[in-house]
């Protein structure tokens, strides 16, 4: 009888540590369940977060925009235009070679141009080739930057438009020249003829010329800041 009651202790004892072992182990599994680990961040999600919180690339947007807007308006307030009438390829190289040393010039309030200071020497050196020109008593002779004076007549035709633009020194030449009315020309002869003028319009001016296969044309714009 006494054995029997120790057995039965013995047997209620392993049974409450059996379980007591089985709540605890399925308690853990549960508590692992409820908390799970934490996320794990990828490097796109870091990437796209910095891209949206930084401003960089705004800033520059921002400033090249900014940039743009302060740039000088152009308001045309003059042309003028020559026909080219002697067909030699030649004169219409030195005719374009002198446009594009022109073209873009800008004459500050205040200051004057220059033609020959502008165009320089027509030499060959500079790509200038040999044309019709009238040297002097009017003789026609070949030299290089022939068809120059096209250029620059029909630039002091643009100036003569524009009030406030006061013209310093022009020549006629000794003959008529066809692409412009008589007394509306202005010969130049690098280093003792020039044609210059004035800008005493109260603000800068910008100055275009081109050359096509029928004409020269000189713009004049007003740049307003």
């Amino acid at each position: 009888m006494r054995k029997t009651i120790i057995y039965i202790i013995v047997a209620t004892v392993v049974i409450g540590i059996v379980v007591f072992a089985v709540q605890y182990f399925s308690g853990n599994k549960q508590d692992s369940s409820n908390n799970p680990q934490p996320q794990r961040i990828s490097s796109e999600t870091n990437i796209s977060s910095e891209a949206n919180s930084s401003t960089p690339f705004a800033q520059i947007q921002n400033s090249t925009e900014s940039a743009e807007s302060k740039q000088p308006a152009e308001t045309e307030i003059s042309s003028f235009s020559t026909k080219i009438l002697v067909d030699d390829d030649n004169r219409d190289t030195n005719l374009e070679i002198t446009a594009s040393k022109i073209n873009g010039t800008i004459v500050k309030n205040g200051e004057e141009f220059s033609f020959n200071k502008v165009v320089g020497n027509p030499t060959e050196e500079k790509g200038y080739e040999k044309a019709g020109a009238f040297g002097a008593n009017g003789k026609k002779i070949k030299t290089n930057g022939g068809g120059n004076c096209q250029v620059s007549s029909t630039l002091y035709d643009a100036v003569l438009k524009v009030d406030g633009l006061k013209v310093t020194e022009r020549h006629q030449h000794e003959r008529e020249v066809g692409y412009v009315e008589l007394g509306k020309d202005a010969t130049v002869a690098y280093d003792y003829l020039d044609f210059k003028f004035k800008n005493n319009t109260g603000y800068d001016i910008k100055l275009y010329a081109s050359v096509t296969e029928e004409k020269v044309e000189v713009k004049i714009m007003k740049i307003t800041k």
